[in-house]
Protein backbone atom coordinates (compact mmCIF):
# COMPACT_ATOMS: atom_id res chain seq x y z
CA UNK A 1 0.00 0.00 0.00
CA UNK A 2 1.44 3.30 -1.04
CA UNK A 3 1.81 6.16 1.75
CA UNK A 4 0.33 9.63 0.94
CA UNK A 5 2.90 12.12 0.51
CA UNK A 6 3.00 14.74 3.12
CA UNK A 7 1.72 17.76 2.48
CA UNK A 8 0.48 20.71 4.81
CA UNK A 9 -3.45 21.80 4.86
CA UNK A 10 -3.88 25.03 3.27
CA UNK A 11 -5.41 25.60 6.83
CA UNK A 12 -2.76 25.50 8.64
CA UNK A 13 -0.88 28.58 10.16
CA UNK A 14 2.31 30.14 8.01
CA UNK A 15 5.23 29.70 10.02
CA UNK A 16 6.35 32.76 9.87
CA UNK A 17 8.92 31.80 12.74
CA UNK A 18 11.28 30.29 9.55
CA UNK A 19 11.84 34.38 9.16
CA UNK A 20 13.91 34.11 12.47
CA UNK A 21 15.72 30.92 11.66
CA UNK A 22 16.94 32.52 8.78
CA UNK A 23 18.75 35.49 10.23
CA UNK A 24 21.79 33.26 11.29
CA UNK A 25 22.83 32.61 7.37
CA UNK A 26 22.23 36.86 6.75
CA UNK A 27 24.60 37.46 8.97
CA UNK A 28 27.28 35.39 8.43
CA UNK A 29 28.35 37.87 5.17
CA UNK A 30 26.97 41.57 7.57
CA UNK A 31 29.18 43.32 5.26
CA UNK A 32 28.06 42.01 1.87
CA UNK A 33 24.54 42.23 3.47
CA UNK A 34 25.15 46.29 4.73
CA UNK A 35 26.15 47.01 0.89
CA UNK A 36 23.39 45.53 -0.54
CA UNK A 37 21.31 47.52 1.51
CA UNK A 38 23.32 51.09 0.46
CA UNK A 39 23.21 49.86 -3.10
CA UNK A 40 19.38 49.54 -2.38
CA UNK A 41 18.48 52.70 -0.58
CA UNK A 42 20.53 54.58 -3.45
CA UNK A 43 18.78 52.70 -6.39
CA UNK A 44 15.32 54.03 -4.39
CA UNK A 45 15.83 57.84 -4.08
CA UNK A 46 17.47 57.50 -7.89
CA UNK A 47 13.64 55.97 -8.90
CA UNK A 48 12.47 58.68 -6.98
CA UNK A 49 14.00 61.52 -8.60
CA UNK A 50 13.34 60.38 -11.88
CA UNK A 51 9.74 61.55 -12.22
CA UNK A 52 10.88 65.25 -11.43
CA UNK A 53 13.57 64.80 -14.25
CA UNK A 54 11.01 64.00 -16.84
CA UNK A 55 8.48 66.65 -15.13
CA UNK A 56 11.20 69.53 -15.39
CA UNK A 57 12.05 68.44 -18.79
CA UNK A 58 8.45 68.18 -19.97
CA UNK A 59 7.85 72.04 -18.57
CA UNK A 60 10.93 73.29 -20.46
CA UNK A 61 9.78 72.26 -23.45
CA UNK A 62 6.28 73.43 -23.32
CA UNK A 63 7.60 76.89 -22.43
CA UNK A 64 6.84 79.27 -25.00
CA UNK A 65 9.51 80.72 -27.39
CA UNK A 66 11.93 78.35 -26.32
CA UNK A 67 15.19 79.68 -27.80
CA UNK A 68 18.57 77.73 -29.22
CA UNK A 69 20.04 78.55 -26.03
CA UNK A 70 17.34 77.46 -23.56
CA UNK A 71 17.31 73.84 -25.35
CA UNK A 72 20.22 73.06 -23.22
CA UNK A 73 18.27 73.28 -20.26
CA UNK A 74 15.90 70.30 -21.18
CA UNK A 75 18.92 68.23 -23.15
CA UNK A 76 20.84 68.44 -20.02
CA UNK A 77 17.28 66.99 -18.17
CA UNK A 78 16.98 64.39 -20.79
CA UNK A 79 20.83 63.39 -20.32
CA UNK A 80 20.27 63.59 -16.48
CA UNK A 81 17.61 61.02 -16.65
CA UNK A 82 18.99 58.41 -18.74
CA UNK A 83 22.35 58.73 -16.66
CA UNK A 84 19.74 58.16 -13.67
CA UNK A 85 17.92 54.91 -15.27
CA UNK A 86 21.44 53.92 -15.88
CA UNK A 87 22.55 53.95 -12.23
CA UNK A 88 19.52 52.52 -11.14
CA UNK A 89 19.71 49.65 -13.07
CA UNK A 90 23.50 49.34 -12.47
CA UNK A 91 23.21 49.51 -8.63
CA UNK A 92 20.29 47.08 -8.88
CA UNK A 93 22.89 44.65 -10.50
CA UNK A 94 25.44 44.94 -7.77
CA UNK A 95 23.08 44.72 -5.02
CA UNK A 96 21.97 41.20 -6.59
CA UNK A 97 25.57 40.44 -7.26
CA UNK A 98 26.38 41.04 -3.77
CA UNK A 99 23.47 39.39 -2.27
CA UNK A 100 23.54 36.30 -4.33
CA UNK A 101 26.87 35.09 -2.36
CA UNK A 102 24.67 35.31 0.97
CA UNK A 103 21.62 33.21 -0.41
CA UNK A 104 24.06 30.44 -2.45
CA UNK A 105 26.22 30.32 1.36
CA UNK A 106 22.56 30.11 3.10
CA UNK A 107 21.15 26.78 -0.02
CA UNK A 108 24.57 25.36 1.18
CA UNK A 109 24.56 25.41 4.86
CA UNK A 110 20.75 24.26 4.67
CA UNK A 111 21.45 21.69 2.25
CA UNK A 112 24.17 20.36 4.59
CA UNK A 113 22.41 20.83 7.60
CA UNK A 114 19.20 18.80 6.43
CA UNK A 115 21.58 15.90 5.01
CA UNK A 116 23.12 15.67 8.36
CA UNK A 117 19.65 15.52 9.78
CA UNK A 118 18.64 13.21 7.72
CA UNK A 119 21.67 10.86 8.53
CA UNK A 120 20.90 11.05 12.52
CA UNK A 121 17.68 10.22 11.90
CA UNK A 122 16.54 6.21 13.36
CA UNK A 123 16.18 3.50 10.85
CA UNK A 124 12.35 3.57 11.51
CA UNK A 125 12.17 6.78 10.08
CA UNK A 126 14.18 5.48 7.01
CA UNK A 127 12.30 2.63 6.25
CA UNK A 128 9.01 4.53 6.04
CA UNK A 129 10.01 7.23 4.03
CA UNK A 130 9.59 7.70 0.18
CA UNK A 131 12.83 8.89 -1.49
CA UNK A 132 11.19 10.86 -4.36
CA UNK A 133 8.69 12.82 -2.46
CA UNK A 134 11.16 13.58 -0.17
CA UNK A 135 13.69 14.71 -2.73
CA UNK A 136 11.21 17.07 -3.94
CA UNK A 137 10.42 18.12 -0.19
CA UNK A 138 14.34 19.16 0.16
CA UNK A 139 14.62 20.92 -3.98
CA UNK A 140 11.68 22.75 -3.10
CA UNK A 141 11.94 23.90 0.41
CA UNK A 142 15.65 25.21 -0.51
CA UNK A 143 14.63 26.84 -3.60
CA UNK A 144 11.92 28.64 -1.16
CA UNK A 145 14.47 29.64 1.39
CA UNK A 146 16.27 31.17 -1.48
CA UNK A 147 13.35 33.04 -2.62
CA UNK A 148 12.33 34.35 0.77
CA UNK A 149 15.93 35.46 1.89
CA UNK A 150 16.29 37.38 -1.74
CA UNK A 151 13.01 39.20 -2.00
CA UNK A 152 11.76 39.77 1.59
CA UNK A 153 14.93 41.48 2.29
CA UNK A 154 15.17 43.55 -1.13
CA UNK A 155 11.93 43.96 -2.35
CA UNK A 156 8.73 44.10 -0.04
CA UNK A 157 10.31 46.43 2.54
CA UNK A 158 11.58 48.68 0.05
CA UNK A 159 8.07 48.67 -2.27
CA UNK A 160 6.71 50.03 1.27
CA UNK A 161 9.22 52.17 1.69
CA UNK A 162 8.75 53.70 -1.43
CA UNK A 163 5.27 53.64 -1.30
CA UNK A 164 4.91 55.96 1.51
CA UNK A 165 7.75 58.35 0.45
CA UNK A 166 5.81 58.80 -2.53
CA UNK A 167 2.45 59.26 -1.36
CA UNK A 168 4.03 61.79 1.58
CA UNK A 169 5.05 63.83 -1.89
CA UNK A 170 1.71 63.45 -3.64
CA UNK A 171 0.16 64.83 -0.22
CA UNK A 172 2.21 67.56 0.42
CA UNK A 173 2.89 68.80 -3.15
CA UNK A 174 -0.40 67.90 -4.61
CA UNK A 175 -3.12 67.76 -2.10
CA UNK A 176 -5.18 64.95 -0.24
CA UNK A 177 -6.87 63.92 -2.88
CA UNK A 178 -3.95 61.97 -5.21
CA UNK A 179 -3.06 60.41 -2.32
CA UNK A 180 -5.68 59.20 -0.88
CA UNK A 181 -6.65 57.11 -3.97
CA UNK A 182 -3.10 55.80 -3.99
CA UNK A 183 -3.50 54.55 -0.22
CA UNK A 184 -7.08 53.08 -0.99
CA UNK A 185 -5.94 51.41 -3.85
CA UNK A 186 -2.89 49.89 -2.12
CA UNK A 187 -4.99 48.79 0.77
CA UNK A 188 -7.45 47.33 -1.30
CA UNK A 189 -4.48 45.40 -3.98
CA UNK A 190 -2.38 44.07 -0.79
CA UNK A 191 -6.21 42.70 1.40
CA UNK A 192 -7.46 41.10 -1.94
CA UNK A 193 -3.80 39.77 -2.51
CA UNK A 194 -4.11 38.28 0.83
CA UNK A 195 -7.47 36.69 0.46
CA UNK A 196 -7.11 35.73 -2.89
CA UNK A 197 -3.75 34.02 -2.31
CA UNK A 198 -5.35 32.15 0.68
CA UNK A 199 -8.34 31.24 -1.40
CA UNK A 200 -6.11 29.89 -3.75
CA UNK A 201 -3.18 27.72 -1.37
CA UNK A 202 -5.59 25.13 -1.56
CA UNK A 203 -4.95 24.74 -5.08
CA UNK A 204 -1.32 25.17 -4.74
CA UNK A 205 -0.93 22.35 -2.58
CA UNK A 206 -2.66 19.81 -4.26
CA UNK A 207 -0.30 20.27 -7.17
CA UNK A 208 2.09 19.90 -5.03
CA UNK A 209 1.08 16.81 -3.93
CA UNK A 210 0.60 15.46 -7.23
CA UNK A 211 4.07 16.19 -8.48
CA UNK A 212 5.28 14.45 -5.67
CA UNK A 213 3.19 11.66 -5.92
CA UNK A 214 3.97 11.16 -9.57
CA UNK A 215 7.91 11.70 -8.76
CA UNK A 216 7.31 9.05 -5.99
CA UNK A 217 5.57 6.41 -8.14
CA UNK A 218 8.29 7.05 -11.22
CA UNK A 219 10.94 6.31 -8.97
CA UNK A 220 9.86 3.41 -6.94
CA UNK A 221 8.64 1.71 -10.20
CA UNK A 222 12.19 2.29 -12.04
CA UNK A 223 13.81 1.27 -8.35
CA UNK A 224 11.89 -2.23 -9.16
CA UNK A 225 12.58 -2.63 -12.59
CA UNK A 226 12.89 -5.92 -12.34
CA UNK A 227 10.42 -6.88 -10.94
CA UNK A 228 8.21 -5.21 -13.25
CA UNK A 229 9.62 -7.47 -15.63
CA UNK A 230 9.74 -10.31 -13.73
CA UNK A 231 5.68 -9.97 -13.61
CA UNK A 232 5.00 -8.45 -17.01
CA UNK A 233 3.84 -5.67 -15.73
CA UNK A 234 4.90 -2.85 -17.50
CA UNK A 235 0.99 -1.82 -19.05
CA UNK A 236 -0.41 -1.96 -14.78
CA UNK A 237 2.54 0.39 -13.59
CA UNK A 238 1.88 2.50 -17.08
CA UNK A 239 -2.06 2.79 -16.32
CA UNK A 240 -0.62 3.53 -12.39
CA UNK A 241 1.51 6.32 -13.65
CA UNK A 242 -0.98 8.00 -15.87
CA UNK A 243 -3.40 7.98 -13.16
CA UNK A 244 -1.09 10.28 -11.23
CA UNK A 245 -0.32 11.81 -14.34
CA UNK A 246 -4.08 12.68 -14.78
CA UNK A 247 -4.51 13.80 -11.40
CA UNK A 248 -1.29 15.83 -11.68
CA UNK A 249 -2.86 17.93 -14.73
CA UNK A 250 -6.24 18.44 -13.05
CA UNK A 251 -4.42 20.49 -10.21
CA UNK A 252 -2.87 22.59 -12.35
CA UNK A 253 -5.68 23.25 -14.49
CA UNK A 254 -7.23 24.36 -11.03
CA UNK A 255 -3.99 26.24 -9.85
CA UNK A 256 -4.09 28.00 -13.40
CA UNK A 257 -7.40 28.91 -13.12
CA UNK A 258 -7.62 30.05 -9.65
CA UNK A 259 -3.95 32.38 -10.88
CA UNK A 260 -6.19 33.73 -13.32
CA UNK A 261 -8.83 34.85 -10.94
CA UNK A 262 -6.08 36.55 -8.72
CA UNK A 263 -3.96 38.15 -11.49
CA UNK A 264 -7.20 39.73 -12.52
CA UNK A 265 -8.68 41.08 -9.78
CA UNK A 266 -5.53 42.72 -9.38
CA UNK A 267 -5.59 44.20 -13.03
CA UNK A 268 -9.00 45.63 -12.16
CA UNK A 269 -7.47 47.34 -9.30
CA UNK A 270 -4.95 49.12 -10.91
CA UNK A 271 -6.41 49.94 -13.79
CA UNK A 272 -9.02 51.57 -11.83
CA UNK A 273 -6.67 53.78 -9.67
CA UNK A 274 -4.43 54.76 -12.49
CA UNK A 275 -7.60 55.95 -14.12
CA UNK A 276 -8.95 57.81 -11.23
CA UNK A 277 -5.19 59.54 -10.74
CA UNK A 278 -5.00 60.81 -14.12
CA UNK A 279 -8.53 61.87 -14.27
CA UNK A 280 -7.48 63.65 -11.47
CA UNK A 281 -4.70 65.21 -12.84
CA UNK A 282 -6.00 66.06 -16.12
CA UNK A 283 -8.76 68.12 -14.17
CA UNK A 284 -5.73 70.01 -12.57
CA UNK A 285 -4.06 70.62 -16.05
CA UNK A 286 -7.50 72.21 -17.17
CA UNK A 287 -8.36 74.16 -14.64
CA UNK A 288 -4.20 76.17 -14.55
CA UNK A 289 -3.32 74.56 -11.10
CA UNK A 290 -0.70 72.34 -12.36
CA UNK A 291 1.33 71.64 -15.57
CA UNK A 292 1.81 69.44 -18.37
CA UNK A 293 4.91 68.42 -16.38
CA UNK A 294 2.57 67.80 -13.25
CA UNK A 295 0.55 65.25 -15.29
CA UNK A 296 3.64 63.30 -16.67
CA UNK A 297 4.78 63.29 -12.82
CA UNK A 298 1.63 62.50 -11.44
CA UNK A 299 1.64 59.74 -13.98
CA UNK A 300 4.93 58.66 -13.72
CA UNK A 301 4.56 58.36 -10.06
CA UNK A 302 1.48 56.29 -10.50
CA UNK A 303 2.74 53.79 -12.78
CA UNK A 304 6.15 53.83 -10.41
CA UNK A 305 3.95 53.24 -7.51
CA UNK A 306 2.18 49.74 -9.13
CA UNK A 307 4.56 48.57 -10.79
CA UNK A 308 6.66 47.39 -7.26
CA UNK A 309 2.83 47.39 -5.86
CA UNK A 310 2.17 44.21 -8.53
CA UNK A 311 5.70 43.05 -7.99
CA UNK A 312 4.28 42.98 -4.08
CA UNK A 313 1.41 41.06 -5.37
CA UNK A 314 3.58 38.16 -7.04
CA UNK A 315 6.28 38.19 -4.16
CA UNK A 316 3.57 37.53 -1.51
CA UNK A 317 1.66 34.75 -3.64
CA UNK A 318 5.24 33.26 -3.93
CA UNK A 319 6.24 33.63 -0.27
CA UNK A 320 2.97 32.05 0.68
CA UNK A 321 4.06 29.00 -1.59
CA UNK A 322 7.58 29.13 -0.51
CA UNK A 323 6.66 28.74 3.25
CA UNK A 324 3.92 26.02 1.93
CA UNK A 325 6.84 24.16 0.65
CA UNK A 326 9.14 24.85 3.05
CA UNK A 327 7.24 24.06 5.46
CA UNK A 328 7.92 20.28 4.96
CA UNK A 329 11.32 20.74 5.36
CA UNK A 330 11.50 22.46 8.21
CA UNK A 331 9.13 19.74 10.17
CA UNK A 332 11.77 17.36 8.70
CA UNK A 333 14.43 19.24 10.74
CA UNK A 334 12.21 18.91 13.71
CA UNK A 335 12.19 15.60 14.07
CA UNK A 336 13.74 14.66 17.09
CA UNK A 337 15.89 10.82 16.58
CA UNK A 338 14.19 8.20 18.34
CA UNK A 339 17.69 6.86 19.39
CA UNK A 340 19.93 10.05 20.85
CA UNK A 341 23.46 10.11 22.60
CA UNK A 342 23.64 11.48 25.49
CA UNK A 343 25.01 14.94 26.37
CA UNK A 344 28.49 15.03 26.38
CA UNK A 345 28.50 11.03 25.69
CA UNK A 346 31.99 9.38 25.62
CA UNK A 347 33.38 7.85 23.57
CA UNK A 348 33.56 3.30 23.35
CA UNK A 349 36.59 2.51 25.23
CA UNK A 350 37.46 -0.75 23.64
CA UNK A 351 39.50 -2.88 25.24
CA UNK A 352 39.02 -6.92 24.56
CA UNK A 353 36.04 -7.07 22.65
CA UNK A 354 33.59 -8.52 25.28
CA UNK A 355 30.02 -8.28 24.06
CA UNK A 356 27.43 -9.36 26.57
CA UNK A 357 23.57 -9.36 26.02
CA UNK A 358 21.51 -8.65 29.22
CA UNK A 359 17.54 -9.48 29.31
CA UNK A 360 17.15 -7.62 26.65
CA UNK A 361 13.49 -7.16 24.98
CA UNK A 362 12.48 -5.77 22.37
CA UNK A 363 9.10 -4.72 20.02
CA UNK A 364 8.45 -2.20 16.83
CA UNK A 365 4.98 -2.69 18.06
CA UNK A 366 3.64 -3.07 21.25
CA UNK A 367 1.35 -5.78 20.80
CA UNK A 368 4.14 -8.15 18.61
CA UNK A 369 7.18 -8.58 20.30
CA UNK A 370 10.45 -9.38 18.81
CA UNK A 371 12.57 -10.30 21.52
CA UNK A 372 11.99 -11.41 24.89
CA UNK A 373 14.50 -10.99 27.88
CA UNK A 374 17.44 -12.52 25.17
CA UNK A 375 20.65 -12.58 27.18
CA UNK A 376 24.34 -14.07 26.41
CA UNK A 377 27.73 -13.33 25.94
CA UNK A 378 30.34 -12.97 23.50
CA UNK A 379 33.68 -13.66 24.73
CA UNK A 380 36.57 -11.54 23.58
CA UNK A 381 38.10 -13.36 20.26
CA UNK A 382 35.02 -15.64 20.18
CA UNK A 383 32.82 -16.47 17.61
CA UNK A 384 29.09 -16.60 18.19
CA UNK A 385 26.51 -17.55 15.59
CA UNK A 386 22.80 -16.93 16.04
CA UNK A 387 20.62 -19.94 14.11
CA UNK A 388 16.83 -19.57 13.58
CA UNK A 389 14.08 -19.50 11.78
CA UNK A 390 12.79 -16.13 9.50
CA UNK A 391 10.85 -13.67 12.09
CA UNK A 392 12.88 -15.30 15.05
CA UNK A 393 14.75 -12.09 15.76
CA UNK A 394 18.10 -12.70 14.68
CA UNK A 395 18.72 -9.71 12.74
CA UNK A 396 17.11 -7.32 14.73
CA UNK A 397 20.24 -8.22 17.50
CA UNK A 398 22.77 -6.99 14.67
CA UNK A 399 20.41 -3.93 14.71
CA UNK A 400 20.31 -3.80 18.20
CA UNK A 401 24.08 -4.26 18.70
CA UNK A 402 24.49 -1.13 16.16
CA UNK A 403 21.83 1.27 17.82
CA UNK A 404 19.61 1.58 15.17
CA UNK A 405 17.25 0.60 17.91
CA UNK A 406 17.52 1.12 21.57
CA UNK A 407 15.76 -1.90 23.84
CA UNK A 408 13.05 -1.43 25.46
CA UNK A 409 14.05 -3.16 28.14
CA UNK A 410 17.86 -4.50 28.96
CA UNK A 411 21.09 -3.55 27.81
CA UNK A 412 23.78 -4.17 25.90
CA UNK A 413 27.14 -3.81 27.21
CA UNK A 414 30.39 -3.68 25.35
CA UNK A 415 33.83 -3.99 27.89
CA UNK A 416 31.39 -3.01 30.31
CA UNK A 417 30.49 0.06 28.67
CA UNK A 418 26.39 0.10 27.79
CA UNK A 419 25.78 0.95 24.54
CA UNK A 420 23.21 3.63 25.48
CA UNK A 421 25.90 5.68 27.54
CA UNK A 422 28.48 5.97 24.83
CA UNK A 423 28.74 8.16 21.24
CA UNK A 424 27.00 6.16 18.35
CA UNK A 425 30.15 7.56 16.09
CA UNK A 426 32.53 5.58 18.49
CA UNK A 427 30.58 2.68 18.71
CA UNK A 428 30.28 1.90 14.99
CA UNK A 429 33.69 2.97 14.30
CA UNK A 430 35.12 0.26 16.08
CA UNK A 431 32.42 -2.57 14.17
CA UNK A 432 32.10 -3.73 10.98
CA UNK A 433 29.23 -6.01 9.19
CA UNK A 434 28.97 -7.78 6.21
CA UNK A 435 25.00 -7.68 5.76
CA UNK A 436 22.74 -10.16 3.96
CA UNK A 437 21.43 -7.59 1.41
CA UNK A 438 24.02 -5.83 0.19
CA UNK A 439 23.68 -2.41 -1.71
CA UNK A 440 26.33 -0.70 -3.44
CA UNK A 441 26.70 2.81 -4.45
CA UNK A 442 26.81 3.93 -8.20
CA UNK A 443 30.29 4.25 -8.23
CA UNK A 444 33.30 2.12 -9.12
CA UNK A 445 34.21 -1.01 -7.29
CA UNK A 446 37.31 0.24 -5.74
CA UNK A 447 35.51 2.97 -4.21
CA UNK A 448 32.60 0.79 -3.07
CA UNK A 449 35.46 -1.30 -1.25
CA UNK A 450 37.18 2.14 0.17
CA UNK A 451 34.38 3.25 1.69
CA UNK A 452 35.16 1.17 4.59
CA UNK A 453 37.96 3.01 5.38
CA UNK A 454 37.78 6.12 3.03
CA UNK A 455 41.68 6.95 3.72
CA UNK A 456 43.31 3.53 2.64
CA UNK A 457 45.67 2.92 -0.14
CA UNK A 458 44.86 1.03 -3.36
CA UNK A 459 47.77 -1.33 -2.00
CA UNK A 460 45.12 -2.10 0.86
CA UNK A 461 42.78 -1.99 -1.26
CA UNK A 462 43.91 -4.65 -3.66
CA UNK A 463 44.74 -7.04 -0.59
CA UNK A 464 41.29 -7.21 0.80
CA UNK A 465 40.06 -7.53 -2.73
CA UNK A 466 42.38 -11.24 -3.22
CA UNK A 467 41.16 -11.93 0.12
CA UNK A 468 37.75 -11.76 -0.61
CA UNK A 469 38.28 -13.65 -3.85
CA UNK A 470 37.40 -10.62 -6.37
CA UNK A 471 40.51 -10.63 -7.83
CA UNK A 472 39.50 -13.21 -11.05
CA UNK A 473 36.33 -11.79 -11.32
CA UNK A 474 37.63 -8.33 -11.58
CA UNK A 475 39.98 -9.57 -14.40
CA UNK A 476 37.73 -10.23 -16.29
CA UNK A 477 36.26 -7.12 -16.41
CA UNK A 478 37.34 -4.28 -19.41
CA UNK A 479 37.41 -1.52 -16.71
CA UNK A 480 39.31 -3.99 -14.21
CA UNK A 481 38.16 -2.85 -10.43
CA UNK A 482 37.30 1.01 -12.09
CA UNK A 483 34.20 -0.78 -13.44
CA UNK A 484 30.74 1.35 -12.39
CA UNK A 485 28.52 -1.00 -10.36
CA UNK A 486 25.74 0.75 -11.01
CA UNK A 487 22.64 2.33 -8.67
CA UNK A 488 22.16 -0.04 -5.78
CA UNK A 489 25.35 -2.31 -7.82
CA UNK A 490 22.51 -3.28 -9.83
CA UNK A 491 25.33 -4.52 -12.46
CA UNK A 492 26.54 -7.21 -10.23
CA UNK A 493 25.07 -10.43 -8.99
CA UNK A 494 24.18 -10.89 -5.53
CA UNK A 495 27.79 -13.11 -4.63
CA UNK A 496 29.71 -10.49 -6.43
CA UNK A 497 28.31 -8.02 -4.11
CA UNK A 498 28.75 -9.77 -1.20
CA UNK A 499 32.15 -10.19 -2.13
CA UNK A 500 32.71 -6.70 -2.17
CA UNK A 501 30.62 -6.07 1.14
CA UNK A 502 32.83 -8.70 2.82
CA UNK A 503 36.27 -6.87 0.90
CA UNK A 504 34.48 -3.79 2.37
CA UNK A 505 34.22 -5.10 5.93
CA UNK A 506 37.68 -6.75 5.90
CA UNK A 507 39.21 -2.91 5.23
CA UNK A 508 38.25 -2.00 7.81
CA UNK A 509 39.40 -4.46 10.21
CA UNK A 510 37.94 -3.39 13.41
CA UNK A 511 37.78 -5.38 16.25
CA UNK A 512 34.19 -6.91 16.51
CA UNK A 513 33.03 -8.28 12.77
CA UNK A 514 29.55 -8.85 12.18
CA UNK A 515 28.41 -10.97 9.72
CA UNK A 516 24.51 -10.88 8.68
CA UNK A 517 24.14 -14.56 6.41
CA UNK A 518 27.19 -12.89 5.04
CA UNK A 519 27.88 -15.74 2.47
CA UNK A 520 23.87 -16.59 1.58
CA UNK A 521 24.45 -15.76 -1.98
CA UNK A 522 27.56 -17.23 -2.76
CA UNK A 523 28.07 -20.86 -4.46
CA UNK A 524 29.68 -23.66 -1.83
CA UNK A 525 33.20 -23.44 -3.48
CA UNK A 526 33.45 -19.53 -3.35
CA UNK A 527 31.54 -19.64 0.74
CA UNK A 528 34.53 -21.99 2.00
CA UNK A 529 37.57 -20.06 -0.41
CA UNK A 530 35.81 -16.84 1.58
CA UNK A 531 35.40 -18.60 5.09
CA UNK A 532 38.93 -19.80 5.26
CA UNK A 533 40.14 -16.06 4.32
CA UNK A 534 37.69 -14.81 6.99
CA UNK A 535 39.22 -17.61 9.32
CA UNK A 536 42.85 -16.43 9.12
CA UNK A 537 41.83 -12.98 9.39
CA UNK A 538 39.43 -13.47 12.39
CA UNK A 539 42.16 -14.25 14.91
CA UNK A 540 41.70 -11.66 17.62
CA UNK A 541 38.38 -10.57 16.43
CA UNK A 542 35.10 -10.53 18.35
CA UNK A 543 32.41 -11.90 15.76
CA UNK A 544 28.76 -12.60 15.27
CA UNK A 545 27.40 -14.27 12.79
CA UNK A 546 24.10 -15.11 11.63
CA UNK A 547 23.86 -18.01 10.01
CA UNK A 548 21.42 -19.58 7.53
CA UNK A 549 23.65 -22.26 6.59
CA UNK A 550 24.15 -24.29 9.52
CA UNK A 551 27.52 -25.67 7.77
CA UNK A 552 29.75 -22.30 7.93
CA UNK A 553 29.31 -22.27 11.86
CA UNK A 554 30.11 -25.52 12.87
CA UNK A 555 33.40 -24.04 14.74
CA UNK A 556 31.67 -21.40 16.21
CA UNK A 557 32.96 -20.85 20.05
CA UNK A 558 29.12 -20.78 20.57
CA UNK A 559 25.79 -21.13 18.69
CA UNK A 560 22.57 -19.83 19.90
CA UNK A 561 19.09 -21.26 18.51
CA UNK A 562 16.38 -18.31 18.40
CA UNK A 563 12.83 -19.15 18.24
CA UNK A 564 10.20 -16.83 18.20
CA UNK A 565 12.22 -14.15 20.12
CA UNK A 566 13.43 -16.30 22.43
CA UNK A 567 17.12 -18.33 22.85
CA UNK A 568 15.64 -21.80 22.81
CA UNK A 569 18.95 -23.35 23.37
CA UNK A 570 22.58 -22.81 22.84
CA UNK A 571 26.24 -24.81 22.63
CA UNK A 572 28.96 -25.25 20.73
CA UNK A 573 27.98 -27.93 17.67
CA UNK A 574 28.50 -31.37 19.15
CA UNK A 575 26.93 -30.34 22.14
CA UNK A 576 23.60 -29.39 20.65
CA UNK A 577 23.41 -32.37 18.05
CA UNK A 578 23.73 -34.53 21.63
CA UNK A 579 20.98 -32.56 22.84
CA UNK A 580 19.01 -33.29 19.65
CA UNK A 581 16.79 -30.21 20.04
CA UNK A 582 15.65 -27.74 17.79
CA UNK A 583 19.64 -27.56 16.38
CA UNK A 584 19.78 -30.48 15.59
CA UNK A 585 16.54 -30.98 13.82
CA UNK A 586 17.52 -28.17 11.75
CA UNK A 587 20.99 -29.50 11.18
CA UNK A 588 18.93 -33.23 10.13
CA UNK A 589 16.99 -31.67 7.67
CA UNK A 590 19.41 -29.24 5.69
CA UNK A 591 21.85 -32.25 5.25
CA UNK A 592 19.20 -33.92 3.65
CA UNK A 593 19.02 -30.49 1.43
CA UNK A 594 22.58 -29.97 0.81
CA UNK A 595 24.84 -33.04 1.65
CA UNK A 596 27.42 -31.50 -0.35
CA UNK A 597 27.80 -29.00 3.06
CA UNK A 598 29.18 -31.74 5.10
CA UNK A 599 31.96 -30.18 6.94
Amino acid sequence: MRRSHSVVSPDTPVRWSVFWQLWPYLLEFKNRVLLALLCLIAAKLASVALPYVLKYTVDSLNAQNVSETMMAVPIALIVAYGVLRLFNVILGEIRDTLFGRVTERAMRRLGLRVFEHLHRLDLSFHLSRQTGGLSRDIERGTSGISFLMRFLVFNIGPTLFEIALVVGILLVQFGWSFALIIMVSVVLYVYFSIQATHWRTRFVHAMNQADSNTNTRAIDSLLNYETVKYFNNEDYEFERYDEDLANWERARRKNRLSLFALNGGQALIIASAMTAMMANAAYGVSEGRMTIGDFVLINAFTMQIFIPLNFLGFVYREIRGSLANIDNLFALLDKVPKVLDLQDAPALQLTSGHIRFEDVSFHYHSDRPILQNVSFDIQPGHKVAVVGPSGAGKSTLVKLLFRFYDPNEGRITIDGQDIRQVGQSSLRANMAIVPQDTVLFNDTILENIRYGRPDATDNEVQRVIELAHLSDFISQLPSKERTQVGERGLKLSGGEKQRVAIARALLKNPRILVFDEATSSLDSHSEQLILQAMQSLEKGHTRMVIAHRLSTIVDADNIIVMQQGQIAEQGTHQELLKHDGVYAHLWRSQQKQHPQDNP
